[in-house]
Order: structure tokens, then sequence, then C-alpha cells
């Protein structure tokens, strides 16, 4: 699996990297050298700056969104160079020779990260895994309140 984009201010791209680790998932991280963190290789995750040799490694990748209401500097030149870059359209899935499972967490900025055909495309499954989340969510928050034994009234 990848993960693409603003590695560096993501909350989902490290409990991604640990989940999917303890899982014995393959990952690659991807984006521009200065929104990944120096130290990610540690976390036993392969690092490129090349979009295109990502996407021709993984079978599925999620992409993050630039935060930039985390940013206090540039990290990259322009937004639209980044999207140049790293923005996934359907030129770039065009190109595949295979199917890549498409995921992102939301909010999307469609033609940054994403483009509104790959988003919504049969590959994308987006909608699914906000639903999901919000179910897993949940049983987590059950299954702690459970352990903790804490009572509702």
């Amino acid at each position: 699996m990848a993960i693409v984009g603003d590695i560096l201010h993501s909350r989902v791209a490290l409990s991604n990297i640990y989940a999917l680790k303890i899982l014995g998932a393959e990952l690659q991280v991807c984006g521009p050298k200065s929104l990944i963190p120096k130290h990610i290789e540690t976390l036993g995750v392969n690092m490129s700056t090349d979009l295109m040799q990502t996407l021709k490694w993984c079978d599925a990748v999620n992409m993050l969104r630039i935060q930039n209401e985390r940013m206090n500097v540039n990290y990259f030149p322009s937004t639209r160079e980044y999207a140049q870059l790293y923005g996934l359209d359907a030129k770039k899935i065009n190109m595949l020779k295979k199917e890549v499972l498409l995921l992102h967490p939301g909010p999307i900025n469609r033609g940054v990260e994403i483009t509104s055909d790959v988003a919504d495309s049969k590959n994308a499954i987006i909608l699914d895994q906000v639903e999901n989340g919000v179910a897993i969510r949940m049983a987590i928050i059950y299954l702690l309140v459970a352990k903790l034994n804490i009572s509702s009234t």
C-alpha cells in the first residue's frame, strides 16, 4: 500500500503506518521530501518522491490532503506544481498497466491531490472508507468503555 501526500502533518498517515505494519503490509510513502518525516524509514516504510513509480509499485493508494492549516512555511513552491507532481488524475491512472484501489480520508481538495473524475471512479472506495470509519471508531469506543468498565449511568 502507498500513502501519498502530506505525511509530515498527517495523523492519518502515522496511524495507518503503525496499524498496517502490525498487520504485515508493505508500505511506501510518497511526496515531496519536505512533507515526509526524516525518520519515516525507521518505521519499516519505503520512501519515494516519484508518484508514478509508487503507483506502479502499489495495489492500493491512500491520497492525503495538504494540511495548509498546520504549515507555517512553504513546503513546496506552489499548489499547482504540487498537483502536477503528486496529484492523482486520469492521465496518471491510465498510464498504469493495472488497477489500483484508491482511498482518501477526506476532506478532498479536488484538483490538488486528486481530480474529481478519479475520486468518483470505480476504483475509488472513499465513501465506503468514510462510512466504515465511523463504525470502526464506534466499535473501538465501545470496547474501550467495556474494558474500563465505565457505566453510562
